[in-house]
């Protein structure tokens, strides 16, 4: 006799059921969740660089699945030189956490059938550009500080649902230092 096809449950556009299996296996097999994203950037000239996008690592190995290759093209404003073309990698970062909060929030709710009918957010980043200019020592470079506003029409109350964005891995990492290591390798 046949089984029964899984019924695949749905909130939020998210594959509840899958979410779940993702969910177990990675709890009975911690290896499954070490994960590594790359980056590759190339300077295009003056704040033109170009990062592309495709390999990654993940649920035990490299992933087969990802068969596009994504660019994204970083400039600066002209009043900072640049060639207006394309977002700066500042403003590429609150675009990083806009997205990695709003798939956070939906994921979570999801899990636990929140459904949610509408997500907007509206984020702003301060930066005194007299850190990156190297003129004021005790002026960060980066941002001193990031506000990210949510409207959401949902069937759990406000608290609830911010209560989820603390599992945002992109909020996470700006939020709590993390190391990075840079190397500089002359070529000739």
């Amino acid at each position: 006799m046949a089984q029964p096809a899984e019924q695949h449950i749905e909130v939020n556009g998210v594959d509840v059921t899958a979410l779940t299996g993702i969910i177990d296996n990675i709890s009975k097999d911690a290896t499954l969740g070490k994960t590594q994203f790359r980056a590759t950037n190339l300077w295009l000239g003056g704040a033109h660089n170009r990062s592309t996008i495709k390999d990654f690592y993940a649920a035990g190995g490299e992933d087969t699945l990802r068969t596009a290759t994504f660019v994204y093209d970083n400039n600066e404003p002209a009043l900072l030189l640049g060639g207006d073309t394309d977002v700066n990698p500042a403003e590429y970062l609150l675009h990083a956490l806009a997205g990695c909060l709003t798939t956070t929030l939906v994921y979570h709710a999801a899990a636990r059938g929140i459904r949610i009918e509408q997500l907007e957010s509206r984020l702003e980043g301060d930066l005194d550009l007299r850190g990156l200019l190297g003129i004021a020592d005790d002026v960060r470079p980066g941002y001193q500080s990031i506000r990210a506003n949510f409207k959401v029409k949902a069937d759990a109350p406000a608290e609830e649902l911010e209560a989820l964005l603390k599992y945002s891995v992109v909020c996470d990492t700006v939020c709590r230092p993390v190391q990075v290591e840079t190397k500089v390798e002359k070529v000739d």
